[in-house]
């Protein structure tokens, strides 16, 4: 069975990064391997889409980077979320839960 890839709607991705730091500071390609892994390799977040993201996550004062020593011994950028970003990430986890919901609910309406 092949599992189909899905394209994520605007603003998504920032907010799957957001979560994805909250447990640990990680480099680029440790965030969108966690995203691939957890989504059950549904997700495959590309360099293209990623590093603007994170750019654009870091310039709101989300994330902020540092270099450091990846797991295989080379310098790599890391990304740590901030407590404004950590702020940003529980806001972020209410809306989606309410649009979902909403979603939801029009979808089930017969």
């Amino acid at each position: 069975m092949t599992t189909e890839r899905l394209d994520l709607p605007q603003g998504t991705l920032e907010l799957l990064i957001l979560k994805t730091l909250a447990l640990e500071p990680r480099h680029g390609w440790g965030i969108s391997e966690r995203i691939r892994q957890v989504s059950r390799e549904v997700l495959e977040v590309r360099q293209g889409s990623l590093y603007p993201a994170l750019h654009r996550l870091e310039r709101r004062g989300w994330i902020a980077a540092s270099w450091g020593t990846s797991e295989h011994n080379r310098r790599a950028k890391y990304y740590a979320l901030t407590p404004k970003g950590r702020r940003q990430l529980e806001s972020d986890v209410e809306a989606w839960r309410a649009l979902t919901t909403a979603v939801g609910h029009v979808l089930d309406a017969g």
